[in-house]
């Protein structure tokens, strides 16, 4: 055998009896046996696809303005890459200082079923177009948003444990600057908190029956709560003394109360909607204390009232419908707009994108105090007028059909899309303050996540093995907690944790009442167990 002979790696088999090999290759009993050529797979074609390694994409921001012209970068480009070249480009186009520490989040147009939607980018370009077979050869349309520059730290333990409700708590809320902790519940008592202390300030006993709804005004100078009487009260959180009383408000009991925000009527944050089991809602004046109108339409109970951010109330009964109403500055007060239809069951509950700018009004992370009203009403419509830079007002309606409904109500009666997936009925909606997510509660025992302008869905949440009563975000929005039956609540990270950061156990009983403080600094949570826990990091 010549040394030729004996370098080649040609492999040996027997084929009908005659000796096939290397010196015989076109017989197909012959391979090599050299372990480096394989056998192709017949899955194997795909992977030769490859992505090329660059792609041609167009920056531009929220309100459609382009950032720089096309630019060719590499396919595998992550968030953070992208981040830095948006800091770059917007450094040379002579952006403050502060601008080179924002993070962004990055969306791709993706057309599904000939409605377009924006997709994020989590991991890196290559994955997204992959996932959504996108082609290479158009230019890709990213679109760059702002995320909150500062960072809420995770709630993982019990600070406090404060006890002195005498039946089931009801609601928890913080004032929108975070300084003053209400709570309500069965024992007919509303009751004042110091959040530095985490001792009791004020007991309130004025109210005969359960306090089943609160609010924090916007300015949080004043605070509302109703009763299952009808009666709604309106108190003074600093003496914790009522400032009006109206006995028989409704004739049924109130079932939600929402405060006309801050931007609008000149910062005065007098006006307050009750909606009501009687199926009317009712207009009140805080100052003059009187009713200046009764919304009357909804043929069952009206469960839940929202007043938003573009001067309009949005109202979803058990009839199944939500109606848009008029109530800026300048309209007719009270003006039915349109009904939306679509639900096949009650409405139980309703959300709209600037929950949060609204809930807060002037106040910021930064817990700046205003000198008077009017720099404060100046503060809250700039902030206001930076949020709205997103685009129209959303609202989201869950339902016991299992679906939500996503709707751009200012504009149209037909919903966006209807989102399907719980399994059972849809307790409670919240977006989180940023508006690029929401989330939805169900008895189901599980949370879901979708995203907060097209409503794709995005993740489920499990963990909880009861149903889940509330959620909320913290004000950064990278962090959500669940309040749920099974007598815990959990921290999720969001978008990227299926599975729980961490689990806030120590209730004896179910966990009806949650919220995160605006400024970030705790959770505060009530529990059928007659305590309220607080939670920090």
């Amino acid at each position: 055998m010549t040394s030729a002979d004996s370098k080649r790696t040609g492999g040996i088999g027997w084929q009908n009896g005659s000796l096939v090999g290397s010196e015989n290759p076109a017989n197909f009993g012959y391979r090599y046996s050299n372990p480096t050529k394989r056998y192709r797979r017949s899955g194997d074609e795909e992977e030769d696809k490859q992505l090329p390694a660059n792609v041609v994409v167009q920056l531009q921001n929220r309100q459609g303005e382009d950032l720089a012209n096309h630019m060719d970068i590499p396919t595998n480009s992550s968030v953070d890459d992208l981040q830095a070249l948006v800091h770059s480009l917007l450094e040379q186009e002579g952006s403050d200082d502060d601008a080179k520490t924002i993070p962004y989040s990055f969306y791709v147009k993706v057309e599904k079923n000939g409605v377009v939607d924006d997709v994020e980018i989590t991991t890196t370009l290559a994955d997204l177009v992959k996932t959504h077979e996108l082609s290479t050869e158009d230019v890709l349309q990213l679109t760059y948003q702002p995320l909150a520059v500062f960072r809420v730290r995770p709630v993982t333990r019990c600070t406090d444990t404060m006890p002195g409700h005498t039946e089931a708590i009801l609601h928890v809320s913080y004032s929108p600057d975070g300084r003053h902790l209400a709570s309500g519940g069965g024992d007919t008592t509303v009751r004042f908190w110091d959040v530095n202390t985490n001792l009791p300030k004020h007991t309130c006993k004025q109210h005969k029956n359960h306090v089943l709804c609160t609010a924090w005004s916007p300015d949080g100078t004043r605070f509302a709560s109703s009763d299952k009487n009808g009666t709604l009260i309106l108190w003074d959180p600093i003496t914790g003394k009522p400032l009006f009383t109206k006995a028989k408000a409704h004739r049924q009991w109130i079932t939600s109360i929402s405060w006309e925000p801050m931007h609008l009527n000149g910062g005065k944050c007098e006006r307050l909607v009750t909606s009501s089991k009687d199926s009317t809602c009712k207009i009140w004046n805080v100052r003059t204390q009187q009713c200046l109108l009764t919304l009357s339409g909804h043929t069952d109970s009206v469960e839940c009232v929202r007043w938003g951010g573009e001067g309009f109330l949005y109202t979803g009964s058990r009839d199944r419908t939500i109606k848009v109403w008029t109530a800026k500055d300048g309209d007719v007060l009270g003006k039915l707009v349109r009904t939306l239809k679509g639900h096949s069951h009650r409405i139980n509950t309703l959300a709209l994108s600037s929950d949060h700018v609204c809930r807060t009004g002037p106040f910021d992370h930064r817990g700046t105090k205003f000198l008077n009203q009017e720099d404060a009403y100046q503060a809250a419509v700039e902030k206001y007028k930076k949020f709205a830079e997103q685009g129209p007002e959303r609202l989201v309606s869950g339902s016991d059909d299992y679906t939500l409904f996503l709707w751009h109500p200012a504009d149209d009666k037909h919903p966006i899309k209807r989102l399907t997936g719980h399994q059972q009925a849809v307790n409670h909606i919240a977006f989180s303050p940023d508006g690029r997510y929401f989330a939805s509660a169900s008895f189901d025992k599980k949370v879901k996540l979708w995203n907060g302008f097209s409503g794709d869905f995005l993740l489920t949440l499990t963990g909880h093995v009861g149903a889940v009563y509330q959620v909320a975000w913290s004000s950064d929005s990278r962090f959500l907690v669940s309040a749920s039956k099974d007598s815990t609540a959990k921290l999720w990270e969001v978008p990227s944790g299926k599975r729980a950061r961490a689990t806030l156990p120590g209730h004896a009983d179910e966990v009806y009442a949650l919220d995160w403080a605006p400024n970030g600094a705790s959770v505060a949570t009530g529990s059928k167990d007659r305590t309220i826990k607080i939670w920090k990091h």
